[in-house]
């Protein structure tokens, strides 16, 4: 009886350590995400450039019905986007998130997301998705992908 008890202690265990190691992994990559949007809205160069893998192999793009934007490697993404934080002037926009899927594999996750920007301007949701890699122990942005939801671009999930 004694040998069966621990028996079935250690198999919680070792199915429950897992688990919990994911959803640290899950709350890491959904603050370094929400750092982001915080630091891109608020206009702080230097928390959002520390979310991002400074890499050849970063990418960002964004689409809506009126443009497309894309920009490869980090040193593209970064000069490109320095007159913005030069120029811009802080949001107070609330951001909600729909969080849909956010996998982890070893060191690095993928994550999909619809995102509501509420302003004093009118703006589409807009369906994310973010590849993410375990650099040095942290997680880092290595894509952003941004495609503004129009109601005739609906998405169908």
């Amino acid at each position: 009886m004694k040998t069966s008890g621990i028996l079935l202690i250690s198999v919680v265990l070792c199915c429950a350590i897992p688990a919990l190691a994911q959803n640290k992994e899950v709350d890491a990559i959904k603050a370094l995400l929400e750092k982001e949007t915080k630091a891109f809205i608020e206009i702080d160069y230097k928390s959002w450039a520390d979310t991002w893998a400074h890499t050849p192999y970063a990418f960002w793009s964004y689409a809506d019905t009126t443009d497309v934007n894309s920009f490869s490697g980090w040193d593209t993404i970064n000069s490109n986007f320095s007159s913005y934080f030069k120029t811009a002037k802080p949001s107070k926009a609330k951001i909600d998130r729909e969080w849909h899927e956010i996998k982890v594999f070893g060191n690095g996750a993928y994550v999909r997301f619809t995102q509501h920007v509420e302003d004093d301007t009118i703006r589409p949701s807009q369906a994310q998705v973010r590849v993410l890699e375990k650099i040095k122990g942290q997680w880092k942005i290595v894509l952003v992908s941004v495609i503004a939801i129009e109601k005739e671009t609906l998405p169908q999930l």
